[in-house]
């Protein structure tokens, strides 16, 4: 199998079925941790390989807390991708950032549960250091497309990861709210992480989807999908922009996570 993949896209944003990839391709990888979500379409854009994973499966049939984390970043990682876009959908936390808003995390609290969130194995310990755990020349990048396309956008959002499937009850909602956390979703931990064991740059994209409970409207699956599916084709706007702002070149410090990680 060819290295030669360049950027790699998590999501549900419909770009692998636009038109947008010249020659796509489905490629299927297992790796040492079983299955991706899904077969990954491999196409040419503007020149640049790109490879695209929905994390739900394409026909959205597996649940965050069942997504296999370990083997997408693996399978990516197989493909020769060293950048990771990964948009995904989110709750408010804040009055402000309503739904419709994109927001740029920089920052997550782990609420996840079950989730095996490291490559690590008996005889070979990883101690990541995501203290600033996403790409900062990934996210310059996000945030200059976005900018000049007007989108609102909340830039230095803390991102709750929770477990899922179930949305939060009202109780839980108000005290993620008062850690001063900004948005709340289901999929950010592990991938983010295991992206930089990898020494992959990650940066996340995410779609305001709705006010989580504590506004006292509780979140429906159906609210959720209208919001998404009409924030569908500014994604695949930034997207097409975003790949072509991106370097050729990483000049972040992604690709030396491990230098320092392990015993």
């Amino acid at each position: 199998m060819e290295k030669d993949v360049e950027i790699g896209i998590f999501g549900g944003t419909g770009i692998y079925d636009s038109g947008i990839l010249e020659n796509p391709q489905e490629v299927t990888i297992d790796t040492p941790y079983g299955k991706p979500s899904d077969s990954i379409t491999v196409g040419i854009f503007k020149g640049r390989k790109i490879a695209f994973l929905p994390r739900h499966g394409k026909k959205h049939t597996i649940p965050p807390h069942m997504i296999n984390y370990r083997a997408n970043i693996w399978a990516f990682k197989e493909l020769g991708i060293t950048r990771i876009i990964a948009p995904s959908a989110v709750g408010s936390l804040k009055e402000e950032i309503e739904p419709g808003h994109f927001a740029l995390p920089t920052q997550f609290l782990d609420f996840t549960k079950s989730r095996n969130g490291s490559f690590s194995e008996l005889g070979r310990v990883i101690h990541i250091s995501v203290a600033d755990p996403f790409c900062p020349e990934l996210q310059s990048s996000i945030l200059k497309v976005i900018k000049e396309k007007n989108f609102p956008i909340h830039q230095d959002c803390t991102y709750v990861c929770i477990e899922g499937p179930r949305f939060s009850t009202k109780a839980e909602s108000k005290f993620y709210r008062s850690t001063g956390a900004g948005i709340i979703g289901m999929t950010l931990v592990p991938e983010c992480q295991l992206a930089r064991e990898a020494q992959m740059c990650y940066a996340s994209i995410s779609t305001v989807t709705d006010y989580d409970v504590w506004a006292e409207k509780p979140v429906t699956a159906k609210e959720v999908l209208e919001t998404l599916s009409k924030n569908v084709e500014r994604t695949k706007k930034i997207l097409t922009d975003l790949i072509n702002q991106i370097p050729k070149t990483r000049s972040c410090s992604c690709s030396k996570a491990l230098a320092e990680a392990e015993f």
